[in-house]
């Protein structure tokens, strides 16, 4: 982002009152606009801390509605919220598409967040990232992520600023996408650590699972809480989803290599908090490193369509060989260094849900480029 000049903002109270609640002027526009986005930078960020340090969290210490990560997450939610109620209010950088994403996305949110209290009430631990309340949450996230994406597009020239903090609010959407993913990355290292006789977690929250599964403590009962989900998720999320929207981001943001370098950030992201996390003493996770195996492929179609082959021929070609490829990285992966358990037959299944989503946001860009010609 350029530098923000302040000189056209308020300089008493009662001005920023009149700010707050009409909105800025036309002088005082570009300068909020700045703003906002800085402060939506912050708070998606502070989620993404918050919720990477609570998955960790999960995996060695009994839920809590306060604990540390939760109060990280809530503080970037609630700056979220007021951006959201700033923007809708004063109409400040949105249209009716990116109105609608935020309005939706927050409602969303806000709902699945007392839903997921009183599931975790009424049932305890939630055993898994894959339940009705956190994809609720999820959902949320994501619509909002896409609507401040949308608002920074069409409120900014084209240029390496908006290229870049494109990449970057894309790369919190990725992030979104994948972390119901991380349960199968912390719990496949957590059920290893289980097995050498070094468990992560401690023992009431080990109790505690087994006790939910009505069990004693036993390797059966520990391998239900880490790894919960049937082994075709895993990979089957990735290719069909997370691969997906690396596909979306690339359409919109343009730059030639925008799935490339929104993988890379992640996966850098993630190795940093592996760091940090086993510093603090906290569960570490496999890093999804094979993405990055697809996300190359991606662009590479992207490029091969520029120089004349069709669109749907690049995106069903292109879909093909990023599955193989993150196929490929995953055995690699799994064989030098950690990944979950995988079945291999759902990637080519995964692959032809990418290759349709690829075909799809092929079309949506098309109609919107007619749209606005």
């Amino acid at each position: 982002m350029t530098d923000v000049t302040t000189s056209t903002l308020p300089r008493t109270v009662a001005d920023w009152k009149t700010l707050a609640l009409a909105g800025p002027n036309d002088d005082q526009r570009p300068t909020m606009l700045k703003v906002v986005y800085r402060f939506w930078l912050v708070a998606l960020a502070l989620k993404l801390i918050g919720s990477t340090w609570d998955m960790s969290w999960h995996f060695k210490w009994l839920r809590d509605d306060l604990a540390p990560p939760h109060d990280v997450n809530t503080v970037g939610t609630v700056i979220a919220v007021a951006l959201v109620i700033y923007q809708v209010r004063t109409g400040l950088g949105l249209d009716k598409i990116s109105k609608w994403l935020l309005i939706w996305g927050t409602g969303t949110f806000l709902i699945a967040l007392p839903i997921d209290v009183l599931n975790h009430k009424i049932n305890g631990l939630d055993i898994t990232a894959w339940s009705g309340s956190h994809s609720l949450l999820y959902t949320g996230t994501a619509l909002m992520i896409l609507g401040v994406a949308r608002s920074w597009h069409i409120t900014t020239p084209p240029g390496r600023g908006r290229t870049i903090v494109s990449i970057v609010l894309w790369g919190f959407f990725l992030e979104n996408v994948l972390f119901p993913n991380q349960h199968q990355e912390y719990g496949v290292l957590s059920f290893a650590a289980w097995l050498r006789g070094e468990p992560y977690a401690e023992p009431i929250l080990l109790k505690f699972a087994a006790d939910q599964l009505g069990r004693p403590v036993d390797d059966i009962a520990v391998h239900g809480f880490a790894l919960p989900v049937a082994d075709w998720v895993y990979p089957a999320w990735i290719v069909g989803a997370a691969l997906l929207s690396l596909v979306a981001a690339r359409k919109f943001v343009g730059f030639r290599w925008t799935a490339t370098a929104i993988a890379v950030g992640y996966v850098a992201y993630r190795c940093l908090a592996w760091e940090l996390l086993t510093l603090a003493h906290f569960p570490p996770s496999a890093v999804p490193f094979a993405l990055i195996a697809g996300a190359v492929v991606i662009d590479l179609a992207f490029l091969l369509s520029a120089d004349g082959i069709s669109g749907i021929a690049a995106a069903v070609g292109g879909a093909a060989g990023a599955s193989a490829a993150f196929a490929g990285a995953l055995w690699l992966q799994g064989r030098y260094l950690e990944a979950p358990p995988s079945t291999w037959a759902a990637i080519p299944i995964a692959g032809v849900v990418l290759a349709i989503g690829w075909v799809l946001v092929e079309k949506y860009a098309g109609q919107r480029r007619s749209n606005e010609a």
